[in-house]
């Protein structure tokens, strides 16, 4: 239990750092599009999601190998920190967006108050008594994750989801 805990403590702390270098790393790299794969390429709200999607599940794809086989829960309980977190992110910023407008302070605060929610439900679940072992399930939402963030930066589809609000564009400007 011990260990899990202080996967998830130093995974968020590594997904809130990574996820904020991981905003500016396109633009540093003189937008190489090998390098959109995991940087936001643009200011929509779908670019913003992969700030946190990335780091966590690298994350938890090297936790699964050095502690996550004894543990019954683990995938699902990595799968649900995958789906919760955009979920979060997505909820809270069209939310405040309704009611306060745009400011940037809530749009930092959001993307750490879901990496932490996200890692502590995953904590949760992995120290739960009841054994759900969805391996297939959690398996197959997260091949979904993944080939929505590899894909959709590349192809995105034409909504206000993947819309730059700055400069109009969808994914990498032609």
């Amino acid at each position: 239990m011990e260990r899990l805990k202080k996967f998830e403590i130093w995974s968020a702390v590594g997904t809130i750092v990574i996820g904020s270098l991981l905003h500016f790393v396109y633009g540093w790299s003189g937008n190489l599009k090998p390098v959109a794969f995991f940087g936001a390429v643009n200011e929509s709200t779908w670019e913003h999601l992969k700030l946190a999607f990335w780091p966590a599940f690298i994350f938890s794809a090297i936790a699964y190998y050095s502690i996550g086989r004894n543990v019954p829960n683990f995938c699902l309980a990595q799968a649900k920190k995958l789906f919760v977190m955009p979920v979060f992110i997505i909820l809270v910023f069209y939310a405040s967006l309704a009611t306060v407008g745009d400011f940037f302070l809530i749009d930092i605060a959001n993307f750490i108050v879901a990496v932490i929610l996200g890692h502590i439900l995953a904590y949760r679940l992995e120290t739960a008594r009841k054994v759900w072992g969805f391996k297939t399930i959690s398996a197959m939402m997260t091949v979904l994750l993944l080939l929505a963030f590899s894909l959709f930066t590349y192809f995105p589809p034409k909504n206000f989801l993947f819309k730059d609000p700055v400069l109009g564009g969808y994914g990498i400007e032609k």
